[in-house]
């Protein structure tokens, strides 16, 4: 696949906001706010870093990506469906009882979902693993995931920081989406977690920080983060909570609940706006 532009990411963002949107709207439940504010940077993974193939999904030199923070599977689930890994119409079957996408990610039955997440701290630690099995195997493949600044606080992920540093694993990128807010409240409030960059420069990372909306910087990050040699990266993704829809963003409110018909109209108008934009319509 050719790789897109910044522009063409953005567009496809968009799109993946409508999906997740949809989404979450038609089920009444799902995780809307932390899916927003991560989407930007899923869909440039899939979209123009990763080495993937919708047709040959579980080809063993792909690179891997894992959602530790598994709750926000509208965003994974609505990029995988642009990216064509399954219908995008599907998303309207998303914690339905007659499929399987469910609420957290799920690997078993969902093509392009590389591990099941949900509790947090277990998707690093599992994509660390990836990683490790990618150098003994001598393979040249790469391991990305997402975490939430909310799941920092699992000691399992730090105990994942460490490994990864002692195997010097410079083919695993861990990114945290720093949205500042978490199931209920601020994350400073709940258990601050910052400064980030300084525990994973401590933790022996090479760490990067951005602005996790902006496509140039993401890319641009990614870069970085395939040069350094001898040592994992991590990148620290400065965003908003429910980013693309108004009367979300910033609000921990929306971290775990559907909007209602007349939300969900006004959500959609934002996102076909900006998507209009976008397009030059």
């Amino acid at each position: 696949m050719e790789k897109c532009s910044s522009k063409q990411l953005e567009v496809m963002a968009y799109r993946a906001r409508l999906l997740a949107l949809d989404a979450v709207h038609t089920a009444a439940s799902g995780h809307i706010g932390g899916s927003l504010s991560a989407i930007d940077a899923i869909t440039a993974l899939y979209f123009n870093e990763m080495n993937v193939d919708p047709a040959d999904s579980k080809n063993p030199d792909r690179d891997r990506f894992v959602l530790s923070k598994g709750h926000c599977s509208p965003a994974l689930y609505a990029v995988l469906a642009l990216r064509g890994f399954f219908p995008p119409e599907d998303i309207k079957l998303f914690r339905s009882i007659k499929a399987h996408y469910s609420g957290h990610a799920e690997m078993k039955h969902v093509n392009g979902v590389d591990m099941s997440t949900g509790s947090l701290g277990q998707g690093i630690s599992a994509a660390v693993g990836m990683a490790l099995a990618g150098k003994v195997a001598k393979k040249d493949y790469r391991v990305y995931c997402v975490l939430g600044d909310g799941e920092i606080a699992e000691g399992q992920v730090w105990e994942a920081a460490m490994s990864a540093a002692k195997y010097g694993l410079d083919n695993f990128c861990a990114m945290v989406d720093v949205n500042g807010l978490q199931i209920d409240g601020a994350t400073k409030d709940v258990m601050p977690s910052e400064p980030l960059d300084k525990k994973f420069e401590a933790f022996n990372f090479n760490v990067i920080t951005v602005d996790g909306h902006d496509f140039q910087a993401l890319l641009d990050a990614f870069a970085q983060a395939r040069a350094c040699k001898g040592k994992p990266s991590m990148i620290l993704l400065k965003t908003v909570k429910g980013k693309g829809v108004s009367f979300m963003e910033g609000n921990f409110g929306w971290h775990g609940k559907a909007p209602n018909d007349e939300q969900y109209e006004q959500a959609k108008a934002e996102v076909e706006a900006k998507l209009a934009e976008l397009e030059g319509k």
